[in-house]
């Protein structure tokens, strides 16, 4: 069943959180796996060219990707998973190493619904400060790419 393209829902429930809402064209189990598959990672998350230097999807487990911003400039984000769940959740920190210290935490639900997937996704800040600077970095319009590539991607695998 093909559906419309789809796009997030971005919200700010509180003054430390921003709030994702996406639905996929995808059974969960498959959404699940390839959002945690190393390999599959740089065919849809961040700009072409970029690297998975460590991801090991378990709890205490690592992450670390690599990518360029197309100046020749390299950006790593990184961080440790605290809960993985498949094919239900994850729990993962999340740091630019460009602001070391300024850690969020990214809680992802994937619900079941049948041929497709909601993912929720909640992400908790210290501060509004660090909130309101991830959402005027960009992160919406490069999340809903990154969306748009992963939802070939998931077609291209189903």
């Amino acid at each position: 069943m093909a559906t419309e393209q789809q796009t997030s829902k971005v919200t700010t429930p509180s003054d430390r959180e921003i709030h994702v809402e996406r639905i996929f064209d995808a059974p969960r189990d498959l959404v699940f796996a390839t959002m945690t598959d190393p390999e599959l990672i740089p065919e849809w998350f961040g700009p072409p060219g970029s690297v998975v230097d460590v991801m090991e999807p378990r709890a205490g487990g690592l992450w670390r990707f690599l990518m360029d911003d197309g100046k020749g400039n390299e950006h790593a984000f990184r961080g440790v998973y605290r809960e993985v769940t498949p094919p239900e959740r994850l729990v993962q920190t999340f740091e630019w190493e460009g602001m070391p210290g300024h850690v969020s935490v990214e809680t992802m639900t994937f619900e079941d619904l049948g041929e497709q997937t909601r993912l929720v996704s909640v992400t908790l800040f210290h501060t509004t400060e660090e909130r309101d600077g991830m959402l005027e970095s960009g992160m919406e319009g490069g999340m809903n790419e990154a969306f748009e590539r992963l939802d070939a991607l998931l077609a291209s695998r189903k």
